[in-house]
């Protein structure tokens, strides 16, 4: 199994040409959580879980998300596999909607933003985010 944590430049590249930047998006986040959070050495960063290091990453990246005009919209922690890989497995399901393409990589360009991923990559066993077209008039079903 291949793990992903952070986005390559390819990725960035790839989203950015391939999206009109005036879509709005949705973005869905799988996450996988590290038992115990592995910051760079010499961080200064004290010790905690995978779940905790991502607490810490998720106050921060809030106001960045909601700077752009972004919200969360849904947060849930994964209890099961129904169809999948067997060794795959979630432990939390983030929605995050933004205004427009254009805003979530205004986000993600943020130095302030980049800065305060580290608690992000510490917590971080495996993840995937799922770019998605936000449907006219909010989240409709």
């Amino acid at each position: 199994m291949i793990r992903t944590i952070e986005p390559s430049g390819a990725d960035i590249k790839r989203i950015a040409t391939g999206i009109p930047m005036d879509t709005p998006v949705t973005m869905l986040n799988l996450l996988r959580f590290r038992e115990q959070a592995a910051y760079p050495e010499g961080s200064g960063h004290a010790p905690c879980s995978g779940r905790e290091a991502y607490g810490r990453y998720s106050a921060l990246a809030q106001k960045r998300v909601r700077d752009v005009g972004g919200e969360p919209v849904f947060l849930a922690e994964a209890i099961g596999r129904f169809i999948g890989p067997e060794d795959e497995r979630w432990d939390e399901v983030l929605l995050v909607r933004y205004p427009s393409m254009q805003a979530f990589l205004q986000m993600i360009s943020n130095p302030e933003y980049r800065a305060e991923t580290v608690h992000r990559s510490a917590a971080l066993e495996d993840s995937r985010l799922v770019v998605m077209k936000t449907p006219e008039g909010g989240m409709g079903v």
